[in-house]
């Protein structure tokens, strides 16, 4: 039988080609134009099983990321509509049509990376989908109202025309994630949202990293504080700025480019450096000597965050999202500490919070953020999903044959 043969492969530890050798596999993400977190678990997802083939709705990665994808991605129509590539996300209207109009019924297992619309794939009784759950589709559910402040839509014909947008994706999100036999939340933030949004559980499987890559220096901390992300409004990035500008004698170094950049130079102090993009060699350096890593956007998990204490660096975080999963707070436990969370997203909040930070640097030690930073590594990461693919395989295979 199958099963046995899965796991007797499994437990001799061979690879996931051979390991679901015989079903034909799909691979299904929502969209390969920037690269962040979400791209990051698609790659450790395609270690898993590199016979997958690969499906998107849009695609245009530089081609020093590109490589690492297969040969092959294939992509909806809207690829092919006018700046497509740039401007994707005018497009989100048409993306539930899109996802459901590629063709998967040639493949007996799908598996989708998912946050906004990949799991919305269409599978026959005969497949079995499983799904990562990154977050449900979050600017349709209950950040609707920052993505209306943000983009304007607050008054109006906009604002009516939004609304009608985002409750018809909110129906089509529901209704789609009944084609999904298994999710997996990347966080219990998600799974807590994916319970609200679908009103079903899911597996918790938290993100893998590179501990190999992110790891601490033999050698005492720089005195700059270190943030940064791509800068759209939901980062937060400006109550970091506006709050270091109020710190004038401390050093914060900010990386990243995006829609905000010129917003927050405006609004920067003499002692905010901006360093743009930055290579993934040059972050690695920047995280490991970096006094603390501050971050202050609610994230479904926030990987970064996790880069940063593997690095054997402090975190300073807004408590909400994955944030309150990863970093152990100082003012909370006392027993190896990782970092501060802070309550409100204030600068007042944000500044007592560094202060917090300054007086308990001698009890948050490297080894301390290196040792949490291991529950999140890639290697374990990949292993699980494996182990919970194959299981799920299994059952699935004895549901048909029964």
């Amino acid at each position: 039988m199958l099963s046995k043969k899965l796991a007797y492969k499994l437990k001799n530890e061979t690879t996931s080609q051979e390991l679901l050798n015989q079903p034909k596999i799909a691979i299904v993400h929502d969209w390969l134009v920037t690269f962040g977190g979400a791209e990051n678990v698609l790659l450790q997802l395609l270690d898993c099983f590199p016979q997958a083939d690969l499906y998107c709705i849009v695609e245009r990665l530089p081609e020093q990321i590109r490589i690492k994808f297969p040969d092959r991605i294939q992509s909806t129509f809207i690829q092919k509509l006018p700046l497509a590539t740039k401007l994707y996300w005018y497009y989100s209207p048409l993306m539930p049509l899109a996802i459901e109009q590629l063709d998967l019924s040639a493949y007996d297992l799908v598996l989708s990376s998912s946050h906004c619309f990949a799991k919305g794939v269409i599978v026959h009784p005969h497949q079995l989908h499983i799904s990562y759950v990154h977050s449900p589709a979050r600017f349709a559910w209950d950040l609707q109202f920052d993505y209306f402040r943000n983009f304007s839509f607050e008054k109006g014909l906009k604002r009516i025309l939004a609304a009608l947008m985002f409750l018809s994706i909110r129906n089509w999100d529901a209704r789609s994630s009944n084609g999904v036999d298994l999710m997996i939340a990347n966080s219990r933030f998600i799974q807590k949202r994916i319970l609200k949004c679908y009103r079903r559980g899911s597996e918790l499987l938290y993100p893998g990293i590179d501990t190999d890559r992110f790891v601490p220096i033999d050698a005492p901390k720089e005195t700059y504080y270190l943030a940064g992300s791509f800068m759209n409004p939901f980062k937060k990035l400006d109550l970091i700025v506006e709050t270091f500008t109020k710190l004038p004698h401390k050093t914060l170094l900010l990386f990243g480019t995006g829609p905000q950049e010129k917003y927050l130079k405006k609004i920067a102090g003499p002692n905010i450096h901006f360093l743009g993009r930055v290579s993934d060699d040059k972050l690695v350096t920047l995280l490991q000597q970096a006094k603390a890593f501050i971050f202050a956007a609610t994230e479904d998990f926030g990987m970064i965050m996790a880069e940063a204490q593997a690095c054997g660096t402090p975190v300073i975080a807004y408590q909400k999202g994955g944030a309150s999963e990863i970093v152990i707070c100082a003012k909370r436990n006392k027993t190896n500490p990782t970092g501060i969370l802070f309550d409100r997203l204030s600068t007042e909040d944000l500044s007592e919070a560094i202060q917090d930070f300054e007086k308990n640097t001698t009890v948050i030690s490297t080894e301390s953020c290196r040792t949490n930073a291991l529950r999140f590594n890639s290697k374990d990461f990949k292993e699980a999903y494996k182990k919970m693919v194959v299981k799920e395989w299994d059952n699935w295979q004895k549901a048909l044959n029964s």
